[in-house]
């Protein structure tokens, strides 16, 4: 299971990438506005730092803002011209399903979101999507299973052959990843806090000290 981070801290990227595991990153307008990130021209610059900080062979999600198709296909074209590591994120609607077959037919890859059902990611798939993502903690929000809709586009999609990678979204927790990847996810994107979260456990933390305790023992 490939690994991204959801964000649009540098420092977090770049702390993520040094552990060895960062597979790539999606971010959103709301991501940029958090870090302070304001203005097309600086929203666009943004991309493309991020884009060389991970350097070859990471995609990197890039959303468009724009709900109607003309605009997406402008948007996004614009977007997967500023580097070639950029996926561009499509909403989940009808002129979406559009932008995205449109991208497919010209070479742009895409990452279609705000998906919550397996029908939602049947059209996904269909239009050629690169990459489907179903927000399973959105769901969870309102107490319905989001890992069950993982499972199920996970069926489907082996089921058909369908080629479009299951990138499980609006992760909260460590324990999030884990079920992801047990329910067949392709892709995880998730905050720094999560990945590092499965560093922890109390008996890895007994262990180590006990470790050390009896070096000092030894070696005085």
């Amino acid at each position: 299971m490939l690994f991204f981070i959801d964000t649009a801290n540098l420092g977090d990227i770049r702390e993520a990438a040094e552990l060895g595991i960062l597979d790539g990153v999606t971010t959103n307008p709301s991501l940029m506005a958090k870090e302070g990130i304001k203005g097309d021209a600086n929203v666009l610059r943004h991309y493309i730092d991020i884009c060389e900080l991970v350097g070859e062979a990471q995609d990197v999600s890039a959303e468009v803002i724009s709900t109607d198709f003309k605009g997406m296909v402008e948007e996004g074209e614009k977007l997967a011209a500023l580097h070639e590591n950029i996926v561009v994120k499509v909403p989940m609607t009808k002129d979406g399903i559009k932008a995205i077959s449109h991208f497919t037919r010209v070479g742009i890859r895409t990452n279609c979101t705000l998906v919550f059902s397996a029908g939602q990611a049947i059209l996904a798939a269909k239009a050629g999507a690169t990459y489907v993502s179903p927000f399973v903690g959105r769901l969870d929000d309102i107490s319905w299973e989001g890992m069950n809709l993982i499972k199920e586009i996970r069926e489907i999609y082996d089921m058909v052959g369908y080629t479009t990678l299951i990138l499980a979204a609006s992760i909260r927790s460590p324990l999030h990843i884990v079920q992801a990847a047990k329910a067949g996810a392709d892709v995880v994107t998730c905050p720094l806090s999560a990945m590092l979260g499965l560093l922890n456990h109390p008996l890895t933390d007994i262990g180590l000290e006990k470790f050390l305790a009896d070096h000092r023992k030894v070696n005085g």
